[in-house]
């Protein structure tokens, strides 16, 4: 393990505890010298972890708010693909957080880490995420925080021209596209809207409230029983190829 990692996984230790550990234990728990786990101590103190306690009675960390220090380059690929997927495939306002947060990482990776990264196998493409998606995700994602309602001009996969009010309850990425997760009053009940789809999205001044049987993970739970009953039936239905 090298020392930048370990002395990661050793703050997050010693704050995840509230009695002292003592530097037998945790030379243990990373498989190194009791005199390493000193050095690691101190090299800690001396860029300002206010660790507390002392050899031969235990270390803790005292109630102060500790900023990231460093992440391994698993958890580095991670987060830069994930912000790269916000970036490229949300609203213009998450996007510029999320390349904000992308100069930060990059900024602050080590040599070896930012060589890695460089080479990294993942792309992510913006191709299909247009503007006006980008525009409308803003606008439902807005309506979605301050549970309002809005109107929506659909055009349904026949090219048939619809308008709904309705509650947006969320927005899902399904691999391609996003989709709009709503209750729609004129149905009463939940409906799919896929963004490439809609062509207008009109404010109004009702507001609705979520419950129990009506919000996004209920909606989700709906959805995996649907499932799990589709596959328990197809599997039901399944020839018998044992012979018995």
């Amino acid at each position: 393990m090298h020392k930048s990692e370990r002395l990661f996984q050793l703050v997050n230790l010693l704050k995840g505890r509230r009695l002292a550990v003592t530097a037998k234990s945790l030379a243990a728990h990373f498989s190194v010298s009791e005199r390493t786990i000193y050095r690691d101590i101190q090299d800690l103190q001396s860029s300002g972890v206010p660790i507390e306690g002392e050899a031969g009675i235990g270390y803790v960390i005292a109630d102060y708010p500790l900023p990231p220090m460093m992440f391994s380059y698993d958890e580095l690929t991670a987060l830069l693909l994930g912000s790269k997927m916000v970036s490229a495939w949300t609203d213009p306002e998450l996007s510029a957080h999320a390349k904000s947060a992308i100069a930060k990482i990059e900024a602050v990776l080590p040599a070896h880490l930012k060589q890695q990264h460089e080479h990294s196998p993942y792309l992510v493409s913006s191709f299909k995420h247009g503007p006006q998606q980008q525009s409308f995700s803003a606008k439902l994602r807005a309506a979605i925080e301050t549970q309002r309602c809005v109107t929506l001009d659909y055009k349904d996969a026949l090219q048939q021209h619809s308008q709904r009010v309705i509650e947006p309850l969320g927005l899902v990425y399904w691999g391609g596209k996003w989709t709009l997760i709503a209750f729609c009053q004129l149905r009463s009940d939940y409906r799919e809207f896929r963004l490439d789809r809609i062509t207008a999205i009109n404010k109004n001044e009702l507001t609705y409230a979520v419950s129990p049987d009506k919000n996004l993970n209920h909606y989700v739970e709906l959805v995996k029983a649907k499932y799990a009953e589709e596959i328990a039936q197809h599997q039901g239905q399944a020839p018998d190829k044992s012979g018995q």
